[in-house]
């Protein structure tokens, strides 16, 4: 495993920057890697889609709401940033919240008030970028009305990649999760040497995007160490442990990270390692 580019780069001191989409991400698809990291060299966690938004909320978004126990959306992101802060905080990592809104909570450009605002009240789905969860978000298709969200999200990714000698890790959007292939689409179109990492638990249940896979010429890596304590980590997560994982056990499998064939993670100056 010492062998493979990425870990190489990271115990060469090269910094190591993970783009998550959701207030949990980066923990549940690379806790080992970056428990790991942390102790070798500079770490920081992006995570784009950190708000929510006031009603009235679609039936998918109040669905959400009653799983995790919460009805108040505002409040649960309030909470979700806090628990993300105190997660990474205890694993020595930097974090970002970049502020933009969850699909599931995603208005479209322009909604508003009137008469149309009315009914928008009364059926809030008309509203919604994303109206409902199977037929709009999981499908991995990004709205034309969503097509502002992309741009922040590539000047976002723009700037966190300027840096030389960054290690990006970004989502490979397993499950197709609308937000995940945002992010994924975002480093896609960067022109940057990317790593993808297979998105945890959605990878239990669905396979990779073999499209994705072969237009990139991606070849799996796994990462095994630190998966135990990894667990504790993604327990502190406690507004969403339990509707992520119902009977309370996290499973304990390998991380899988997804290189382009033939390339080379560039490595940073000895002395980046902290």
């Amino acid at each position: 495993m010492a062998a493979d580019p990425l870990t190489a780069a990271i115990d060469a001191g090269t910094p190591l920057v993970v783009l998550s989409p959701h207030l949990d991400d980066a923990v549940l698809s690379c806790g080992g890697l970056m428990s790991h990291a942390a102790g070798r060299t500079k770490v920081r966690v992006v995570t784009f889609f950190t708000e929510a938004g006031a009603p009235p909320y679609t039936l998918s978004g109040r669905r959400y709401l009653r799983q995790v126990g919460q009805p108040d959306a505002e409040l649960l992101y309030r909470d979700r940033r806090a628990e993300d802060r105190e997660v990474l905080e205890r694993l020595g990592v930097d974090w970002r919240h970049l502020g933009l809104s969850d699909c599931l909570f995603r208005r479209k450009p322009g909604a508003s008030g009137g008469r149309a605002g009315c009914l928008r009240r009364v059926l809030p789905e008309s509203w919604y970028v994303y109206p409902t969860y199977r037929l709009h978000i999981s499908t991995g298709r990004i709205s034309r009305h969503d097509s502002d969200t992309l741009s922040r999200v590539r000047a976002s990714l723009e700037q966190l990649a300027a840096p030389p000698h960054t290690v990006l890790l970004a989502p490979s959007g397993v499950g197709g999760h609308v937000d995940h292939v945002l992010v994924r689409t975002a480093a896609e179109l960067s022109g940057r040497t990317v790593v993808y990492y297979s998105d945890f638990p959605y990878n239990q249940q669905h396979r990779l995007d073999l499209d994705f896979v072969e237009r990139n010429a991606l070849v799996e890596v796994e990462w095994s160490r630190q998966l135990a304590p990894k667990v504790e980590l993604v327990r502190g997560y406690r507004s969403q442990a339990d509707a992520l994982f119902p009977g309370g056990v996290i499973p304990v499998v390998p991380e899988v990270y997804l290189l382009a064939d033939g390339d080379r993670v560039s490595h940073g100056p000895a002395g980046g390692a902290r």
